[in-house]
């Protein structure tokens, strides 16, 4: 009997905010439907999953949501987390986070449109649409392509395992490949090294002050002589390591925000997914409900040409 080696599904999945956020800075607001509600967020975010499709041909497609852009969790834990981009806070649930006022209505239309197109749609109350894709990475059987403009997400690079961070440089058009390779010439790291990295080096967009004094050169260095952030701490404790007076001081004062800050920025393995079918549609799985979005919210050729790049 001849034998069969089987198929490797490859996974793509979408930081979803991240690039309806792109797509709406990107299209112009005078794209408009019918009744004069813009939607160019939502015809940009087709129009780049169309793209994405065409080029990279995924057989599984996930739409990851943020069902909780701040995470109680990791507030508890660094309080300055995402601050500064709330706009309303919620103590009985999340936090509403500041969004463009023409913006906010398109987010529920994307939402029916994934749905009825039958491309899988994933948030988890409690977790970040990070923590989704972190765990969906974690479960892949096959390769798997991860779209986001957030770099928090390199942390998840994998060359044995395929794993690969597609970073949009200008739409979706112009992406850069992250692997292990393209990691280590940039920041001198791997994908675990990455968020020991930004740890220690801080991200002010996400409210994560990090160590003061550690930049990203200086995190860098101390990563390839220490190796992790635990050689690092284990340095600050050995009177013979090579760290400079200054070095020493800064981290020995920065402890309690290094024991919890890992927690924070390392995106969870763990959360509980739903049982959903990813694969992705080449029909879509509620036509006559597509059709009806389509002529009310005027997705014309947007749309056309992703359903004509799915049956394909």
């Amino acid at each position: 009997m001849r034998s069969v080696t089987p198929q490797t599904r490859r996974l793509m999945l979408l930081d979803t905010a991240s690039l309806y956020f792109r797509a709406y800075f990107g299209v112009p607001e005078s794209v408009k439907a019918p009744d004069g509600t813009p939607v160019n967020a939502v015809r940009g975010l087709l129009e780049f999953i169309d793209r994405l499709v065409r080029d990279h041909r995924p057989d599984d497609l996930v739409a990851c949501m943020d069902a909780d852009w701040r995470p109680r969790w990791r507030v508890d834990l660094i309080p300055s987390y995402k601050a500064h981009r709330v706009a309303v806070e919620n103590g009985t649930g999340p936090d509403q986070e500041e969004v463009p006022d023409t913006l906010s209505p398109q987010v529920p239309v994307i939402e029916e449109v994934l749905d009825a197109l039958g491309i899988a749609r994933v948030g988890v109350e409690g977790y970040e649409a990070d923590d989704v894709i972190g765990t969906f990475t974690g479960r892949a059987a096959g390769p798997v392509d991860i779209v986001t403009g957030d770099r928090d997400l390199y942390q998840l690079v994998d060359d044995e395992r395929g794993v690969r961070v597609l970073y949009p440089l200008k739409g979706v058009g112009t992406l850069q490949l992250t692997d292990e390779t393209w990691l280590r010439e940039k920041y001198g790291v791997d994908g675990p090294g990455y968020a020991d990295l930004a740890l220690l080096r801080g991200d002010p967009s996400d409210g994560l002050p990090g160590v003061p004094g550690i930049g990203e050169k200086t995190a860098a260095k101390l990563l390839a002589e220490f190796g992790d952030l635990a050689g690092i701490m284990a340095a600050v404790d050995d009177p013979g390591a090579k760290l400079t007076p200054s070095q020493r001081k800064r981290l020995d004062e920065s402890r309690p925000y290094i024991a919890v800050a890992p927690t924070v920025v390392k995106v969870a393995g763990d959360v509980p997914l739903p049982e959903v079918d990813t694969a992705l549609p080449h029909t879509a799985r509620h036509p006559a409900a597509l059709d009806e979005l389509a002529a009310r919210w005027g997705l014309g050729g947007s749309l056309s040409r992703l359903l004509t790049t799915l049956q394909a």
